[in-house]
């Protein structure tokens, strides 16, 4: 057996993925990540859009780390009873 797939992968019918699918699926992710929105007429591996999409997670999760910790200072930076302190707040909710 050549397959790539694992055999209880082969043994589920119900839910088999089409290669097509699976290339739909890819074309998908490549046209919401920034990088491959530049080269979204070159032709680029499923594995390339793949590694791509990880580390755009993995740069979101960097950037959500660095806003935290910036609201964070900024809250400790302010009265709580201040009306920048409700603004935020209410921004928050």
């Amino acid at each position: 057996m050549s397959s790539r797939r694992p055999r209880s992968w082969q043994s589920s019918s119900a839910s088999r993925i089409t290669d097509e699918q699976i290339n739909d699926l890819v074309s998908k992710l490549q046209a919401v990540l920034p990088e491959a929105r530049i080269r979204r007429s070159d032709r680029v591996s499923a594995a390339k859009v793949l590694q791509e999409t990880c580390n755009y997670i993995r740069s979101l999760h960097r950037e959500v780390d660095d806003l935290s910790e910036r609201l964070s200072e900024l809250l400790a930076s302010t009265e709580s009873s201040s009306a920048q302190a409700a603004i935020i707040r209410s921004l928050l909710m």
